[in-house]
């Protein structure tokens, strides 16, 4: 089955984006009053989980002209508030609140949504969203396991959707530059690659420590925030932010940074449809507590072509970033800052015979422009997909404590049962995809 909207608004744009070659003068009636861009010609959007990277993700599309929040919804009414808060400043009233995403999903005037949920609720959300013919971007890592990943992929391509995931750092100048400098030959042939994450559990909301067990606040649908996870009584220290760091809600550091510095060295590799040959990986997990995924691992794994990669928390011989080596030098990136050797790489200019990686107009614009074109994002579904695997594949390797064989093409890891099944997540009653 095949969803498709054709919205007068989408066709329109799409139409103008045809004639290239000719300069584009917009009507009068698709703008607004003081050339703001008229309702009918906007993109409408709901936000789901607007708690902290959610908020973000909102602020930034608030800043869109050609989008409009109409909806925000999450399980925790003073997330909701909030956000509707900063949307009814900028628009005046009109947004509406839910605590229940399906029933976003069955507004029909809504073209896209946002999702910045929990890794164990990305899936599921993801799946429907494509179902009922919206646009979305999403947060990485892109799912909890790897073949709730598959199975976003596998809707997003069936419903015609376009997805962007949140992995910014392909719309920021150095990580291009360096990935231009890498594609183009300028370090010689690649055998190396080092990806430097964080290591250890951070106390991003002050909660750490707080695991006396309690009824939950009443702001709170706590049994809906686990939704798909294992039943456990509340605490504190379970939610917000440090979700990240127990193994059923997220996949810690490692998870929580695929999408990111994995997700750049993937890039100048030219292997977004790519995956690793074999892993292994070695990892400390905490032996009490709540907070159970690795606090300091390695991981590393064979690519094709004979590249290696590591990827690393807590190792002080892997920096933090994406660092690619071949046998003419190297280059380093990370969060604007870029390095290489020789220096004068610093310097050096892509011409235009050469292969020149996408000029992101900012992540967000991206998406909404896609959304009007059609065109494919800067980090699409399967790209975000085959990021996360090396997480998946290592963390499964550093649990079983042995080497694993990937065939990238089948999605299975080869001759081992018991790994294989760790490739999803049980999920609990009534959720399923």
């Amino acid at each position: 089955m095949k969803v498709t909207r054709s919205l007068p608004r989408r066709r329109f744009l799409k139409n103008l984006s045809v004639a290239t070659l000719a300069p584009i003068i917009v009507p009068a009636s698709v703008l607004g009053r003081n050339g703001q861009v008229a309702p009918s010609n906007r993109i409408t959007m709901a936000c789901i989980g607007v708690g902290w990277m959610g908020t973000s993700n909102l602020e930034r599309f608030l800043e869109e002209p050609d989008a409009q929040i109409v909806a925000v919804c999450d399980v925790d009414r003073n997330h909701l508030l909030d956000a509707k808060s900063k949307v009814d400043k900028k628009y005046g009233q009109g947004c509406t609140l839910y605590s229940d995403f399906r029933k976003v999903m069955d507004r029909k005037d809504i073209d896209a949504v946002m999702l910045g949920l929990p890794d164990h609720w990305h899936a599921i959300p993801a799946v429907m969203a494509a179902k009922s013919g919206k646009d979305i971007y999403a947060e990485k890592p892109l799912s909890h396991s790897l073949l709730e990943g598959r199975a976003i992929c596998d809707a997003v391509r069936r419903y015609e959707r376009v997805w962007q995931t949140g992995s910014w750092q392909r719309s920021e100048a150095n990580f291009r530059f360096a990935c231009e400098l890498v594609r183009n030959g300028r370090i010689g042939k690649i055998h190396t690659v080092e990806v430097g994450l964080p290591a250890g559990h951070t106390d991003f909301a002050g909660t750490k420590g707080q695991d006396e067990l309690k009824p939950p606040p009443p702001e709170l649908d706590y049994d809906f925030w686990l939704g798909p996870a294992p039943y456990h009584p509340f605490a504190v220290s379970r939610l917000h932010k440090n979700w990240r760091w127990i193994m059923d809600y997220g996949g810690g550091q490692l998870m929580d940074w695929v999408g990111h510095h994995v997700d750049i060295a993937h890039w100048g590799l030219g292997f977004d449809q790519s995956g690793p040959l074999e892993i292994s990986g070695v990892g400390e997990y905490p032996k009490e507590g709540y907070y159970n995924s690795a606090t300091r691992y390695r991981v590393n794994a064979k690519y094709p072509q004979d590249i290696e990669m590591v990827i690393a928390g807590g190792y002080d011989d892997i920096r933090g970033g994406t660092k690619w080596i071949g046998d003419k030098g190297w280059v380093w990136v990370n969060r604007g800052r870029i390095d290489a050797h020789p220096k004068s790489l610093l310097r050096e200019n892509i011409g235009p015979d050469e292969k020149q990686l996408f000029k992101s107009p900012g992540h967000w614009r991206n998406f909404l422009d896609c959304v009007k074109s059609r065109n494919q994002t800067l980090t699409p579904c399967e790209t975000a997909h085959h990021s996360a695997i090396p997480g998946h594949l290592g963390q499964i390797s550093m649990l079983l404590g042995r080497k694993l064989r990937w065939d990238a093409e089948k999605e299975q890891i080869i001759g081992d049962v018991t790994a294989n099944e760790m490739l999803d997540n049980a999920m609990r009653d009534p959720w399923h995809l």
